[in-house]
């Protein structure tokens, strides 16, 4: 080994690597040929200089033809005032610019500071590498990965490999992550999960705001939050407002209730304990051991689990196996078994004008198999724990249509001023009508089906008895007035009780029946995706 005088080599090219001191410097050509060895003595230890980086160490080997070195022990490199770098080790090469640190590595920086076993730092793209389980810590956030990407210039990681960031509020998990430090914001890529006090996010693509706790969420996208699972196209969630928002293709499931509402646009509130769904929006509970659907322009869901309200606007309508419904507006007290039906109120104008047949086709309709039901209000009850149906309450212009299945253009009719009905086993069992009453009902012998006569009567109520969906009875209460005329000596004019209208063609007989043509029109909007970030080259070819 072959001592040299001198400990000091400044150098006239700035790409060569400069050694501005050293306890000692020597050469052993026998273990490391054409290579400078430089030891720390007591009072120095080795510093060298690469175009605006200071690397100081216990030891180095320096090879100046390659321009490059070796350094070991309690390696501190820094580079200005932006980044400061220990490790165990450290290979710099002077000509690619290109350090690899390794063991025990912590990279620290205004904005952060990272911990990992291996490390390679980039000085002419600016970026930093690491392949094994790193660590960063900034002002409130630690993150963990196994691969990862630092871009010093945009101050952003690229997260590789089971991510994992904890704040104190929330925890991201992750298998691609693209994270800004001084901002504070995080791209998603991967699958990745954000579980908080009260919620858990899901999602393939997003963007978080780290800070305000907001973000939008795009590609398999879910919200467990409030009791609620929330699917969409794109959702959008701030945290700090207890607010949720989903676009296209949204399904809203209460866990507690046993319902679904679907549409293309929605907002949650938690603290109002409060959702509206609209655009092709569709509710569906569990009702009767059967399913009932709900069409309306807007569906709106308030109240805690135990008192929860379910209303529906504009152009409502329903469907059932065994019922039908439609109306202006709808409100379910979910709590009490309570639904009813409502129509639109009528202007003054509207009132000047309208006639009873008026008056029957803007009042809210049902249908219980082949009969249909009109009044002003239309309530069902339901038992809230079984959710079968118990009563029907129709109050105000009550009419009832049943078309007469063996004359063309026949129909039983009953109109009063009040309707009471209940139901056994979830069917129609009884009805009793109230306040002037009137009937006009089709009589046929039970042997040969002939047309016996057509029986219209006038009473103060009646009671109607069912089996299977059809009338087995019929019972006047008070003093009726009326007679079973002959089919030929009733004028035509004279069966059809005022306010008659057959509503039959409204009738859904089926789920896409629920949608009108302005429903199926609407235009699902597309939605734009989360701008993917990358730089020239995939990060696990710069990684290689």
């Amino acid at each position: 080994m072959q001592p040299f005088c001198s400990v000091v080599w400044p150098q006239e090219n700035e790409k060569i690597i400069e050694i501005q001191q050293a306890g000692s410097a020597t050469r052993d050509d026998a273990l490391y040929p054409g290579a400078t060895i430089l030891n720390r003595s007591e009072t120095k230890r080795v510093h060298l200089f690469h175009q605006g980086a200071l690397i100081v160490s216990d030891y180095a080997i320096f090879y100046p033809e390659q321009n490059h070195f070796n350094a070991r022990g309690n390696v501190v490199f820094t580079q200005g005032d932006s980044i400061t770098m220990t490790s165990q080790r450290l290979n710099y090469n002077g000509n690619t610019r290109i350090a690899q640190a390794i063991g025990s590595v912590h990279l620290i920086r205004t904005d952060m500071d990272l911990k990992t076993n291996t490390l390679e730092l980039d000085r002419i793209q600016n970026q930093v590498y690491y392949n094994t389980e790193g660590v960063i810590i900034d002002s409130i956030n630690t993150l963990t990965s196994q691969q990862g990407v630092y871009y010093v210039n945009q101050k952003k990681y690229r997260f590789l490999s089971d991510v994992v960031i904890k704040n104190p509020d929330y925890t991201i998990n992750s298998e691609r992550l693209d994270y800004f430090t001084e901002l504070n914001h995080a791209f998603l890529y991967g699958p990745t999960e954000i579980l908080g006090q009260d919620y858990l996010i899901q999602s393939e693509r997003g963007f978080y705001d780290m800070d305000a706790d907001t973000g939008i969420f795009k590609q398999n996208a879910v919200i467990h939050y409030d009791n609620k699972i929330i699917y969409g196209d794109s959702l959008y969630f701030n945290n700090g407002h207890q607010y949720a928002a989903a676009t296209s293709n949204i399904k809203l499931i209460d866990t507690i209730n046993r319902s679904i509402i679907e549409g293309h646009y929605g907002e949650i509130f938690k603290a109002r304990d409060s959702a509206i769904i609209t655009n092709r929006a569709l509710a569906t509970n569990i009702f009767d051991n059967d399913s009932l659907y709900i069409h309306g322009d807007t569906l709106i869901v308030t109240g805690p689990e135990d008192k929860r309200i379910f209303k529906a606007f504009y152009d409502v309508r329903l469907f059932k196996s065994d019922i039908q419904g439609k109306s202006d507006s709808l409100y379910i007290d979910e709590s009490s078994g309570l639904i009813k039906l409502l129509k639109r109120p009528p202007s003054k104008k509207e009132l000047q004008i309208m006639t009873a047949e008026n008056r029957t086709n803007s009042n809210p309709v049902m249908w219980f198999d082949k009969t249909q039901m009109t009044g002003d209000i239309i309530k069902l009850l339901s038992n809230p724990y079984t959710r079968q149906l118990d009563s029907l309450h129709i109050d105000g212009n009550v009419f009832i249509i049943e078309k007469d299945s063996l004359s063309d253009h026949g129909y039983n009719q009953i109109i009063g001023a009040k309707l009471r009905g209940d139901f056994d086993d979830g069917k129609l069992n009884s009805l009793d009508i109230t306040k002037n009453t009137t009937m006009v009902y089709y009589l046929y012998s039970d042997e040969s089906f002939e047309l016996i006569g057509i029986d219209k009567t006038t009473c103060s109520a009646m009671r109607m008895e069912f089996e299977l969906g059809q009338v087995v009875s019929i019972r006047f209460l008070g003093q009726p007035e009326g007679k079973v005329y002959p089919e030929v000596d009733l004028n035509p004019n004279e069966r059809i009780l005022e306010g008659f209208s057959y509503r039959i063609k409204e009738k859904p007989t089926g789920i896409d029946d629920l949608f009108s043509q302005q429903d199926n029109a609407f235009q699902i909007p597309m939605i734009q995706p989360i701008p993917f970030i990358r730089e020239e080259e995939e990060v696990e070819e710069e990684i290689e």
